[in-house]
């Protein structure tokens, strides 16, 4: 009897840790089944760049939920990386690191407010994000009246129209942004603290970790990540439209739910948010290639993110 038990509990330990990985296996082999033109390499190509955006934000906010924290801002700070990046990307205007640095640094100047208010003040993540989100979004509608910011230069387009054997920029930009995530939160002292201070802050504070300095930076690259993604989204547009970014953060935190990535803070992988991403990214695909409408996508989506949340309330009873 007790060695049956024991069975059992490995195998709900086993599906609790690897459920995902099957559940996206699942998804695709169904798709791929029900509408043929879903396994199409040219289908594919597109579901690596609709996902490249909503996967490099989610990277920065795998870092920001593991820390018990949320962050609401990163859309409306793509919004506004987007247009300052692009108004320096106009032809003959300046060089092109020039809009890819100001556009990084937006969002990085953006998440660093945001971490300093959450560290040092004590303020609430959704509150200090809450007011980001509305901040940046008129300073983005300010800054170009409202108006797409248009005419940029090849140099810049060519970020989100490019491609290297097949695989397009922005692919290739979200996988640079993975191993990054991958190196940060795994194989460094600070990913180790990151995972402190969301188990236990008090307890990281006491054993040494300059917590503040963790929250801080957390933040702040979530921010520079939002940026990168501003960049990539308005280079694949060609334009920088400051109403662009609604609901990314949405994307964002239900990737990193799903992916396993709780949001009680402590526990989470890049490895799962990629799954998460993909899980959205196919399932939008797949649902658009079954004509089904983005009204029946919201709601499946959001029944997907209240499982993923009891699930994660259930694995830890």
């Amino acid at each position: 009897m007790e060695t049956q038990t024991n069975s059992l509990q490995k195998t709900a330990a086993f599906f609790s840790k690897y459920g995902i990985f099957f559940a996206f296996v699942l998804l695709a082999g169904i798709l791929a089944v029900t509408s043929p033109p879903f396994r199409t390499w040219s289908n594919i190509q597109n579901i690596l760049q609709q996902i490249s955006m909503n996967g490099i934000i989610a990277i920065g906010m795998t870092l920001v939920i593991i820390t018990a924290g949320i962050d609401l801002s990163v859309g409306s700070v793509l919004a506004l990386s987007a247009v300052v990046a692009t108004s320096f990307a106009h032809p003959d205007q300046h060089a092109l690191i020039v809009p890819l640095a100001m556009g990084i640094l937006v969002g990085l100047v953006c998440g660093t407010v945001n971490g300093i208010l959450i560290a040092k003040k004590r303020l609430a993540p959704f509150i200090v994000t809450l007011g980001m989100m509305t901040v940046a979004r008129g300073v983005a509608l300010v800054y170009t009246g409202g108006r797409p910011v248009i005419n940029l230069s090849d140099s810049f387009d060519a970020i989100g129209g490019g491609s290297v054997c097949g695989i397009p920029f922005p692919s290739l930009i979200f996988l640079g942004v993975i191993l990054l995530g991958v190196f940060i939160l795994h194989f460094t002292r600070f990913g180790r603290y990151v995972y402190a201070v969301g188990g236990n802050e008090l307890a990281a504070k006491v054993s040494g970790v300059n917590t503040d300095r963790v929250l801080i930076s957390v933040y702040a690259f979530a921010g520079a990540l939002a940026g990168v993604a501003g960049i990539v989204l308005s280079s694949r547009i060609m334009s920088g439209p400051p109403a662009t970014g609604t609901g990314y953060e949405l994307d964002a935190i239900a990737a990193v739910v799903i992916g396993g990535t709780s949001l009680s803070g402590g526990i989470g992988s890049i490895a799962g948010t990629i799954v998460g991403v993909l899980i959205i990214g196919v399932m939008n695909n797949g649902l658009d290639l079954l004509n089904v409408t983005s009204y029946w996508q919201q709601i499946v989506k959001g029944v997907i993110i209240v499982l993923a949340v009891l699930l994660d309330k259930k694995s830890k009873h």
